[in-house]
């Protein structure tokens, strides 16, 4: 099967080339920005892909591969994936010197033992939405091959018996549900990144998905992967469940491309929904909210939503008045009515002190959406990533932290990291923002969600962010919390997570690696040191 290229992607933001902003867009942008934070904002302007600085390939692609093996600027700097603030301004520093395009098993086996026996470093890539430097280029190489599997992207079985459907691992979210949609069925995985992300990616970083509650990982759809490791193909057999050991599936889950590449899965599916209820509860402080939260997800009534924003971030994200907080239930089937799930729910809101009306409890039965007005769809058009967003260094300096904490810890812990988050960005930006938002709830505690924002100050670096990223860190692992929910370790994550799993599990791991990539080439420098 020949390589057939894809719409091309945006080197300087999610999406494809084709989204990108326009000048008059990123001008109304700026001044947009300029207005709302009171200075004025200056766009960096895009570098011109001629004028990006990348050093030369320092690999000489073999002809059998070269109708699917690139070295040329776009394919490189695209990638690159490294210092996003040096990048705004044409600077590449450790880009890869390849980047394949296998499109069967065989051209990815062929690949990978060219690599092996040159010792490049192989860095697996879905969509590249990695906010940890998941699949950045380690340093210290001579060779770095990045194999990017979007070529694998067809449903290729589906079992509506077993409602299960076999999966290749380089398909975008948008394009799987495609595929699904005209069998009745839906994986029904949304990560926030899921118009940017693979199948792949999501089983490699234990994404999480939609369901707030209940199955909220990617692991919970896994029935089965297979991967191609240095030492030959890893899959387990397709079973609804077994007691025979470890499961090998979950070593495969969450290994982050270091210890193979993951090419297909056969995953369980579900009819696409037809019954839906939503509603959108306001509470008038922040700790009545995740009270109502807790107490919701204790009585296992599996909501598929059940998000709780801070007042900030309803005020910000949902259009509310900043004094209340928004918790946002929501229900679906493809099977039952959700009308008695709803009511129970909201009920257990108001006990604990929420205000809904019951009209705006919205009840479908007939396959339409709920969810899409008021407080609540302006949350939802605001969670979802749109196209023409503004490449980094403009205006703001940005980000997000994600943990899960046990409920008799919460309200301290939540108190420790918002205290230093801003005492943080008080020091480097002189000042900012800090809100919350549950993505994911469970009997025994949340999943928060903060995101801060303070005024990017010229001179800034990618150090500066840094800073801020590791004063939050060391304050989850210093309150119990884990350093990622769904995000993945990457490279950023792992001075945190070498403290927070146990020294005999990372013995364990090392071992794993060691029996598989003895070369220590895949992915290098993530979750462990081989």
């Amino acid at each position: 099967m020949p390589y057939v290229p894809k719409p091309r992607r945006s080197i300087w933001m999610h999406g494809l080339q084709s989204e990108e902003p326009t000048p008059e867009q990123r001008a109304a942008q700026a001044r947009e920005l300029s207005q709302k934070l009171g200075v004025e904002v200056e766009l960096p302007p895009i570098p011109r892909l001629e004028d990006l600085q990348l050093r030369p390939p320092r690999i000489r692609v073999p002809d059998k591969f070269a109708s699917f093996c690139f070295t040329d600027t776009y394919e490189r700097a695209l990638h690159t994936k490294g210092d996003r603030l040096k990048e705004i301004r044409g600077i590449f520093e450790n880009p890869p010197d390849v980047v394949a395009h296998p499109s069967t098993e065989d051209e990815l086996e062929a690949v990978l033992e060219w690599c092996l026996a040159n010792r490049y470093a192989v860095i697996p890539y879905g969509g590249g939405s990695s906010v940890v430097d998941g699949v950045t280029p380690p340093e210290g190489w001579d060779g770095i091959v990045t194999i990017d599997m979007d070529q694998f992207d067809r449903v290729l079985e589906v079992d509506k018996t077993s409602r299960a459907a076999r999966i290749q691992a380089g398909v975008y979210g948008p394009h799987l549900e495609d595929q699904l949609r005209p069998h009745g069925l839906t994986l029904r995985h949304y990560p926030q990144s899921f118009t940017m992300s693979t199948l792949g990616g999501w089983i490699a970083t234990r994404s999480g998905g939609h369901y707030a509650t209940n199955h909220t990982h990617i692991d919970e759809f896994v029935e089965s992967a297979r991967m191609l490791t240095p030492k030959g193909w890893w899959e387990a057999r397709r079973l609804p469940g077994g007691g025979a050991g470890p499961d090998p599936n979950r070593l495969v889950i969450g290994s982050e491309g270091i210890l193979g590449i993951i090419t297909e899965a056969w995953m369980r599916v579900q009819a696409r929904p037809r019954f839906r209820a939503t509603a959108g509860v306001l509470f008038d402080s922040w700790e009545a909210g995740y009270e109502a939260t807790r107490r919701i997800v204790q009585a296992k009534l599996w909501p598929a939503n059940l998000r709780l924003l801070d007042p900030l971030l309803a005020h910000e994200a949902a259009g509310l008045d900043g004094r209340h907080a928004l918790l946002i239930i929501g229900f679906e089937s493809g099977e039952v009515p959700q009308d008695w799930l709803i009511h129970q729910a909201v009920a257990i809101a108001r006990d604990a002190g929420g205000k809904i009306d019951d009209d705006e409890i919205v009840i479908s039965g007939s396959g339409e959406p709920t969810g899409r007005t008021g407080a609540v769809g302006a949350w939802r058009e605001a969670f979802i990533p749109r196209s023409g967003a503004m490449p980094p260094g403009i205006g703001l300096i940005t980000g997000t932290f994600e943990t899960a904490i046990t409920w008799d810890r919460w309200p301290a812990f939540d108190a420790a990291l918002r205290e230093t988050a801003l005492r943080a960005m008080k020091e480097i930006c002189g000042g900012g923002t800090v809100n919350c938002r549950f993505t994911h709830v469970y009997p025994d505690g949340p999943a928060p969600y903060y995101s801060f924002t303070g005024l990017y100050r010229p001179g800034l670096t990618h150090a500066d962010w840094m800073a801020l990223k590791t004063a939050v860190s060391d304050a989850i692992i210093a309150n119990g919390g884990t350093i990622t929910h769904h995000h993945a370790v990457g490279r950023m994550h792992r001075p945190w997570y070498d403290r927070e799993r146990p020294e005999p599990f990372a013995i364990a791991l090392r071992a794993a690696k060691q029996a598989l990539d003895p070369d220590g080439v895949l992915n290098p420098g993530v979750l462990i040191d081989a």
